[in-house]
């Protein structure tokens, strides 16, 4: 099963291998390529010895390219968990979006490009009767291990086209602050609330740096104006309003 109705290229992965215990995806999981251009992303995910690929990769011309068939277990979410449950790459459909990433010229994604992500995505998540609250980034299934697609990557436009689960973020505004070092019931509900939608985290009512790295996880998604792993009034309030869209 692939990409129907969508004009695609198809170069094939070699790393890939069976879902493992589901019937079928239920995740839509995307990235951003994090190398300079699309033929070197290319190299990489179909290089045998990487280890790594995906199903789709998307040009920022608005080209897709087919990879992995869909029933099949592609390699790009890596060591990740959600909702409690790892192996994320059989749960999975993995998009790779071309953009250098963080560590060189980050961008804005080019309208283009994200018109070709809206389409790919609308005929993945119909096909597979994938949950908003399932369309996620990689750094939502491996905080601080990944970062990506990152602060500038348009959401709240999926969302308005159907894909994926978007609130608007409360305003940042002066208040008090939860931050590394804080311990107690306000520290554990916080974790509580983060774990209750998915998020890999212990409650334990301390403020660690495992906790502001989900945090900041977390802000990277929902709340991208100010991503510094801190839980302010902002941050709280749209974890609130997330769970309670999720709920809906």
């Amino acid at each position: 099963m692939s990409v129907t109705g969508l004009p695609h290229e198809l170069i094939p992965a070699t790393n890939f291998s069976d879902r493992v215990g589901v019937a079928g995806p239920d995740i839509l999981l995307l990235h951003y390529t994090g190398v300079p251009t699309p033929e070197f992303a290319i190299e990489i995910l179909t290089n045998g010895e990487r280890e790594v690929s995906c199903h789709y990769l998307v040009r920022q011309d608005g080209g897709i390219v087919h990879m992995v068939d869909e029933d099949k277990r592609a390699w790009h979410a890596g060591k990740s968990s959600w909702e409690g449950a790892g192996d994320i790459n059989s749960r999975s459909v993995g998009i790779e979006i071309c953009n250098p990433g963080h560590g060189d010229n980050y961008h804005d994604f080019p309208d283009v490009q994200i018109e070709a992500v809206i389409a790919l995505g609308q005929d993945i998540v119909a096909r597979h009767a994938i949950e908003p609250r399932h369309v996620l980034a990689h750094s939502d299934v491996a905080p601080g291990r990944k970062i990506d697609p990152g602060e500038k990557f348009p959401w709240a436009r999926l969302a308005s086209r159907g894909i994926g689960l978007w609130v608007t973020p409360a305003a940042i505004a002066d208040g008090p602050v939860l931050a590394e070092g804080a311990v107690g019931a306000d520290v554990s509900s916080l974790q509580q609330n983060l774990a209750a939608f998915g998020y890999g985290i212990d409650v334990t009512g301390d403020y660690d740096g495992a906790t502001a790295t989900v945090v900041r996880a977390f802000q990277l998604h929902f709340r991208p104006e100010l991503c510094d792993g801190r839980a302010d009034v902002s941050t709280l309030a749209t974890l609130a309003a997330v769970l309670a869209a999720r709920s809906a």
